[in-house]
């Protein structure tokens, strides 16, 4: 599987993003991810999409500022950021996860990984 990420960028404190994330090398349903890590921290899953029935999954702390979602047939998922904050800064990364039972929120099983994108706030 292969993911190639793209869409970050400096913004202000209020602004938005869209981040994109083209995968290929898979076939069937899989789960999509975006996680983040800032300087200093652990990476963390912040939302998935479960790219066969398009169930969505989010962090509690961003449900509401944070929209994923997908494009089927350009094999493309997207998370849209809103009111961003300096503290959204971090490395956002898409990853894959080729196994859907139980969900698409075990970030733990999450072992494909794009290169990342940068996103920084102030």
């Amino acid at each position: 599987v292969q993911l190639v990420e793209s869409g970050g960028g400096s913004v202000q404190a209020g602004g938005s993003l869209r981040l994109s994330c083209a995968a290929s090398g898979y076939t069937g349903r899989i789960c999509m991810g975006w996680f983040r890590e800032a300087p200093g921290k652990e990476r963390e899953g912040v939302a998935a999409i479960s790219t066969g029935l398009g169930i969505t999954y989010y962090v509690d702390s961003e449900k509401g500022r944070f929209t994923i979602s997908q494009d089927k047939a350009k094999n493309t998922v997207y998370m849209q950021m809103n009111t961003l904050k300096p503290e959204d800064t971090a490395m956002y990364y898409c990853a894959a996860d080729l196994y859907v039972s139980g969900g698409c929120q075990k970030w733990w099983e999450y072992n494909y990984w794009g290169q990342g994108t940068q996103v920084t706030v102030s």
